[in-house]
């Protein structure tokens, strides 16, 4: 058996509140990868935990009337018992107020000064407070934020910085010869292109504004940031001593093999996280995988809207492997997926309770209906049809490991359900039924039934590291123990003569589809109420949306303004903004570039290929340093959320909006 270590982590979750089922499906994909590869031989340790300062967390704690710690003890202690409805097998769960932990930050923040890899400066400059950013005045637009548009104000806070350039070249080297240390593709490209080629800005490490964090122990004023706090975490939690007293845990654990991450965090962990790791002197991670989003409804959870899933109402209606297999077979790899409850009822009812469902309860059904539970290989084969099944039952442990072995985790659970889908047609194909009718071909019929037996174990035991307890029931059912990976590719192994439960257990019941609906209406209408419960009236959801009039224009005013159907063609984020993306608009014949406030509510991936309404004689203007060259119009709520404004029918790009 292999005996190689494989540590795997998490992004540790921010204990500003609950997380939803989208924040969830990033633990219940590591997770998986953890068990295969455990299954695989590996000595495997798996890391998560929560994130635990900052200063939104202090204004949090500040409105609830309790301490910051009493805060985030209440919030750290639901995420763990999430983790661990969601049957996640963690081996450790850290916490960034761990003592350990916050010591070693220190330690590390103070051998960064020492090195010169750290200075005092200061933020200084127009300052946005939705945004949290700094601007100058030149990167104004029409003296609001270039982000948002809303109003700023002069603001300077005392920071330390670090160099982040000093490191910069060598990053992009690692790069250029580790191909496999950014994935997918398409994240290590906007890395390259969007930041470390452009050139790196020193980063702010510390502040002074708010006190919940680490405090810098030779500088009381300041707070270590959040980003060089949370992301240390990763050696942290497994002895890293900056003094040069790292336990026997860490120097037998590091490099880590995999940091799962989700796709908005990617910057952080492979530009400034290896960049404090060359300054620690340490070896880089083998590889950050940035996962993409799980959408409610193909849009962004908000518990306002009442559109938020979480993980606890899920397993309680649907069942907790019912939720993991969702999560995991219906995210794709690089694209968002989507959420809804209907969706998972329809999964759970075509995928599990027929395919999966219906063949074991048939299986053991018939084993008892014809041999009292009795399973016996009589040795009786239709060698074209039966070799058939085992050729493929026994093919597909090399296919699974293939897809795992790239964290294609989805089409790795395509293959496993194959297994069930040919079984299923084997039954079609064997007809037992018939067979039992004529006693001559009773131990063909008795093969048969070893075979269906013998494909269900080796298709469960591959299925365990996704659906664990339902893997565990079905062999439980079957009277005999999971396998060892290493025995999947023979068939033929399950116990001649073995008797299966004389009482199957239906594993997963057909959904009504009207009581789906009612329950997440249910839910839907009392998330409302108690999200406009806690909220001042002016936040509260309402019918419409009133805003203040503008000045009456004439119909030449209007006539002024060119609106034209263009189609997005191509789209990145903007370098050095937080909010800023930049569209390459096809109008009829010609392409404008138009820069557009919408980064968090649609990734550059979601915009190509859309139709959309385009303001197409504005004047131009620079967005960060970007030229723009017309708007792209969007609907705005109360809450600031954003939707593209899209012609209801197929129209050409160029298209007149009048």
């Amino acid at each position: 058996m292999n005996k190689n270590k494989y540590y795997i982590t998490t992004a540790i979750a921010y204990t500003s509140g609950k997380p939803h089922i989208g924040n969830n499906y990033e633990i219940v994909l590591a997770d998986s990868i953890a068990r295969f590869k455990r299954a695989q031989g590996y000595d495997v340790f798996f890391q998560t935990g929560t994130d635990e300062h900052g200063q939104k967390i202090e204004l949090k704690a500040e409105e609830a009337g309790v301490t910051p710690k009493e805060f985030v003890d209440n919030v750290a202690g639901i995420i763990k018992g999430l983790c661990d409805r969601l049957n996640i097998s963690y081996d450790k769960f850290i916490r960034t107020t761990d003592e350990y932990h916050e010591k070693q930050v220190q330690k590390m923040f103070k051998k960064f000064y020492d090195q010169g890899d750290i200075y005092k400066g200061a933020y200084e400059g127009m300052y946005c407070t939705p945004c949290e950013s700094f601007w100058t005045e030149s990167q104004l637009v029409e003296g609001k934020c270039p982000d948002c548009g809303r109003d700023v104000k002069p603001a300077k806070e005392e920071a330390y910085f670090f160099k982040m350039s000093k490191y910069a070249d060598r990053l992009i080297d690692h790069i250029n010869t580790h191909p496999e240390f950014i994935q997918p593709v398409s994240r290590k490209n906007e890395m390259m292109n969007n930041f470390l080629l452009p050139g790196l800005q020193d980063l702010c490490v510390s502040r002074t504004s708010f006190k919940w964090g680490i405090p810098v122990d030779f500088d009381d004023r300041h707070v270590v940031y959040v980003w060089l706090d949370a992301l240390t975490n990763y050696i942290t939690g497994i002895g890293y001593d900056a003094e040069g007293n790292s336990t026997e845990q860490y120097k037998k654990l590091w490099p880590a093999d995999l940091h799962l991450i989700g796709k908005d965090i990617v910057r952080f962990h492979t530009i400034y996280w290896p960049i404090f790791l060359m300054a620690l002197g340490e070896e880089l991670p083998k590889q950050v995988f940035g996962h993409p989003w799980l959408m409610m409804n193909n849009d962004k959870m908000s518990k306002s809207k009442g559109n938020v899933i979480y993980a606890d109402d899920l397993v309680e209606y649907f069942g907790v492997d019912a939720v993991r297999y969702y999560v995991l077979h219906e995210m794709p790899y690089e694209n968002d997926g989507n959420a809804t409850w209907e969706l998972i009822a329809e999964r759970s009812n075509s995928e599990l309770a027929n395919v999966l469902g219906n063949l074991v309860n048939r299986t053991i059904s018939m084993s008892n209906k014809y041999f009292g539970g009795v399973v016996a290989d009589k040795g009786a084969a239709d060698a074209a049809i039966d070799e058939d099944l085992k050729s493929m039952v026994t093919g597909t442990y090399a296919k699974v490991a293939e897809k795992m072995e790239t964290l294609r985790v989805a089409d790795a659970l395509t293959e496993i359900f194959g297994i069930f889908k040919r079984l299923n047609k084997y039954i079609d194909e064997t007809e037992p039924w018939v067979l039992a009718k004529d006693e001559a071909k009773a131990d063909r019929l008795s093969t048969v039934l070893y075979n269906l037996v013998e494909g269900i174990v080796i298709g469960a035991s591959l299925l365990a590291p996704f659906m664990p307890e339902t893997a565990e029931k079905i062999v439980a059912q079957l009277n005999t123990n999971l396998r060892d990976f290493t025995e999947l590719e023979k068939f033929g192994l399950y116990e001649n003569g073995a008797k299966v439960t004389d009482k199957p257990e239906i594993l997963f019941a057909r959904l009504d589809m009207k009581e789906v609906a009612e329950k997440e209406e249910a839910l839907r209408l009392a998330m409302i109420a108690e999200a406009n419960a806690g909220a001042a009236p002016e936040e509260k959801e309402e019918a419409v949306i009133d805003i203040e009039a503008k000045p009456e224009i004439s119909y030449d005013d209007f006539a002024a303004m060119q609106f034209q159907v263009g189609e997005i063609i191509a789209c990145e984020a903007v370098p050095k903004s937080k909010k800023l993306l930049c569209s390459q608009v096809k109008i009829g014949s010609q392409v404008k570039q138009i820069v557009s406030g919408i980064k968090a509510y649609y990734s550059p991936e979601e915009m190509v290929g859309k139709k959309v309404m385009v303001l197409v004689n504005l004047k131009p203007a620079k967005l960060a340093g970007v030229m723009s060259e017309g708007m792209i119009l969007c609907a705005e709520d109360a809450e600031g959320n954003l939707a593209l404004m899209t012609p209801e029918k197929k129209m050409p790009a160029g298209a007149e909006i009048c």
